[in-house]
């Protein structure tokens, strides 16, 4: 019989201290996560310095807590994953060394986990993966597509240009007095709003690529306008407006990537994949286009950080035989 593998996983790429403890890449068994998101919206966002210290401050409790809901014993854990970037560097540190010291003292593997290949792989909690697959990657510093032809390969088809839409998002919100963090204010708005503003149609070089820098520019001249004009204004149908371009921009790029790439899946991943306007337009628009591709949409619990996609990329990579040395280091630009 197949032993079961029980993998431990670490995260603290930006401000959340997560630890997860998954059995056979499946299975959650305990899926811990301290959010700092109170203390980084006074500022109105993540201030790194701060966010690292707290991670300090929560990392051994939150380990603990972890083990002690999944209620397995460190001895009994197979590999410990953790990523090591993309993301801040002093938060990605913190999160390292305590993955380090626990494979140093209980002689486990170490697993070093790319936090875009956890994006992706929260997925599989919901459906398995069928080969090949694109996935459209969308977080607060994160905007890719990406093909995967085979099991933990990954060819980067298409990114941003400039801002991640995340943090497009959170530039906008800024402009417009909304608070932190922009996209969940945002998409609520909304809602509420009507389309009645004209955002550029955003042009770049790469046939899969994005660009969101010229769209929080076109929010600052559009708001300079109207105050000249001394036209009044709704705040929802600026974000209406604004999220449309974004979006439309998105679906827009994907379409292109369906219609060159034969796969059998289409697979949303990371923060903004919360976003409930994008959560519709992939389950109308493309998937009437594309009626031959299964649309995956995560639940709304795998889009932010947590360490439970770690370990699901984790385990993959631990059957692989993919492990790490001590040396591996922190890497805030890491790609796929």
């Amino acid at each position: 019989m197949n032993k079961d593998i029980s993998i431990l996983a670490i995260e603290t790429s930006c401000d959340e201290t997560a630890c997860a403890v998954v059995k056979n890449g499946k299975e959650v068994l305990s899926n811990v996560v301290s959010s700092q998101i109170n203390t980084h919206s006074k500022f109105g966002g993540v201030i790194p310095e701060v966010a690292a210290r707290l991670h300090v401050e929560n990392i051994t409790f939150v380990m603990d807590e972890a083990l002690a809901l999944a209620k397995i014993p460190l001895d009994e854990i197979d590999g410990i994953a953790v990523t090591y970037g993309p993301g801040l560097i002093g938060c990605l540190h913190i999160g390292l060394q305590a993955a380090k010291t626990l494979c140093f003292l209980h002689n486990r593997p170490l697993i070093g986990v790319n936090h875009l290949a956890g994006h992706i792989y929260a997925n599989s909690f919901i459906t398995d993966f069928k080969f090949p697959l694109l996935s459209l990657v969308v977080s607060g510093g994160h905007s890719e597509l990406v093909y995967m032809p085979d099991e933990y390969t990954f060819d980067v088809i298409g990114s941003t240009c400039d801002d991640a839409i995340g943090e497009a998002y959170d530039k906008v919100a800024r402009l417009l007095n909304l608070g932190y963090p922009g996209g969940p204010i945002i998409d609520n708005l909304a809602k509420k709003g009507e389309l009645l503003y004209d955002f550029p149609i955003v042009k770049v070089n790469g046939k899969y690529d994005f660009s969101f820098s010229g769209l929080k520019s076109a929010t600052i001249q559009l708001l300079k306008r109207l105050d000249k004009d001394n036209q009044s204004y709704k705040i929802e149908d600026i974000a209406c407006s604004f999220q449309n371009a974004v979006l439309t921009q998105l679906v827009e790029k994907a379409k292109r990537s369906l219609d060159d790439y034969q796969v059998n899946q289409f697979i949303l991943a990371g923060g903004v994949a919360a976003n409930s306007r994008l959560r519709q337009l992939v389950q109308t628009d493309l998937q009437e286009i594309y009626k031959d591709i299964e649309m995956i949409i995560p639940p709304i619990w795998c889009c932010t950080d947590n360490a439970a996609m770690i370990a699901a990329a984790g385990y993959v990579a631990f059957k692989k035989g993919l492990y790490s040395d001590y040396y591996l280091s922190a890497n805030p630009s890491l790609s796929l």
